[in-house]
């Protein structure tokens, strides 16, 4: 479990596609402080397990299910890729959940700076966008941030001068592909209202917005 506060910027040394997955090796310096072999770890907001760990780099082994839902199957050597380390139980929660299990991906459109923020704007799939609520939050590329405003299927988010400057967000181009994860409450809430999986249950959407979930 991850909070979406993105601890490093790190670089691909390494990514070599297998008959079966592939080899990705990580370069960084702040991760290697305190990570073993079996630590789990975001990247790019995908949680991966660390088999190996040298000097100035660590490797994953990604599976063929990760390339084909996230944009690892794009990275090449040089690119950048968020960090993050996995909650332990004296960790601060300053982001929101994030597991780590990237829904799909999107694309960024555009960026504007306002005074010192910037309103990023990207695209997504219809099956994504049915999870997202205004004021939500969401994963961008391992990023927690809090969705300022749908558009169909557009949505903005606010990025402060911090984020965007310590974070791969300063470097997306207009096409750019991310990782998205949506905020798991609105699956389980998805799953608890289908009349399908629950014919028995006593939580109905007047329950939820009466209780300040939705």
């Amino acid at each position: 479990m991850f909070t979406g506060i993105i601890e490093e910027v790190g670089t691909v040394s390494e990514f070599k596609k297998l008959s079966n997955g592939a080899k990705l090796k990580i370069k960084c310096k702040t991760i290697l402080e305190d990570i073993n072999i079996g630590d789990s770890i975001s990247i790019n907001g995908c949680c991966q397990t660390v088999t190996d760990i040298f000097s100035d780099e660590f490797a994953v082994d990604v599976s063929d299910e990760t390339l084909r839902i996230t944009t690892f199957k794009n990275l090449k050597n040089a690119d950048s890729v968020n960090l993050e380390r996995a909650l332990t139980p004296t960790s601060r929660m300053g982001g929101h959940i994030v597991q780590g299990h990237v829904d799909g991906t999107g694309k960024f459109i555009s960026a504007e700076k306002k005074s010192e923020f910037y309103d990023m704007t990207f695209e997504i799939t219809d099956d994504l966008n049915r999870y997202i609520v205004k004021k939500g939050s969401i994963s961008i590329n391992g990023i927690s941030l809090t969705v300022a405003n749908i558009n169909n299927n557009q949505i903005a988010v606010a990025v402060i001068p911090h984020t965007y400057q310590n974070t791969t967000m300063n470097l997306l181009k207009p096409n750019d592909i991310v990782n998205i994860e949506t905020d798991v409450l609105g699956r389980y809430v998805e799953k608890f209202l289908s009349s399908r999986d629950n014919n028995s249950s006593n939580l109905t959407e007047d329950f939820l917005k009466e209780n300040g979930f939705i």
